[in-house]
């Protein structure tokens, strides 16, 4: 629950920028009457994602740097991290169905959150994102890399309440984005491993 706690150190940033929209959302309906709702989604994936290979967050990173692995045949991949933190993540398609869900439904003063109520270890994570790559190799986890917030898990009952729930299985979800980073990144992708292995050459 958001403004119960101190801020996590390492996103405070972040998560002062999205409480400000929720307070403005708040304070347009008090003034204005204006018929505005937020929505809270837990950390997304899927097609459209960015892939960059230093801005982009967890499963398109790991999309990227497994397939990457993969082509490269590299024997081991650095993770940040201990992998023992859990995380949820939620198909990008479910959030937009969420969305039109809660514009038919809700009409309420307070933020719903929106995930799959359920998480897994960052090394579970990496390895169905491995899985689904086809990367057979190992892991090597970096712990002089920071975890960051050991759980962020949603409680997604008001939402289910109302009658909606997540459809995407995550290994169908990673499945789907992955297929949309090869139509998209992978080419550019296979083209700066050919550059790198030139510049060491």
């Amino acid at each position: 629950m958001l403004l119960t706690g101190p801020l996590e150190p390492t996103n405070q940033w972040y998560a002062v920028a999205k409480i400000a929209g929720i307070k403005l959302v708040e304070a347009f309906r008090q003034q204005h009457g204006a018929d505005f709702v937020s929505v809270m989604p837990t950390n997304l994936y899927g097609p459209g994602d960015n892939y960059h290979p230093e801005h982009s967050h967890v499963p398109a990173a790991l999309i990227r740097r497994l397939h990457e692995a993969k082509i490269a045949d590299a024997p081991t991949v650095t993770i940040w991290g201990t992998g023992r933190p859990r995380r949820e993540f939620l198909a990008v398609d479910d959030l937009a169905d969420a969305c039109v869900f809660v514009l038919k439904h809700y009409s309420g003063s307070k933020f719903l959150n929106v995930g799959t109520g359920q998480d897994i270890t960052i090394a579970e994570f990496a390895q169905l994102v491995a899985d689904v790559v086809g990367y057979r190799g190992r892991f090597v986890f970096d712990a002089a890399r920071p975890d960051g917030t050991p759980q962020k898990l949603l409680n997604v009952s008001e939402l289910t309440h109302l009658g909606w729930r997540a459809k995407i299985p995550l290994r169908e979800g990673l499945a789907a984005a992955y297929s949309d980073f090869l139509a998209n990144d992978g080419p550019r992708s296979r083209v700066q491993l050919q550059q790198n292995a030139n510049t060491v050459a």
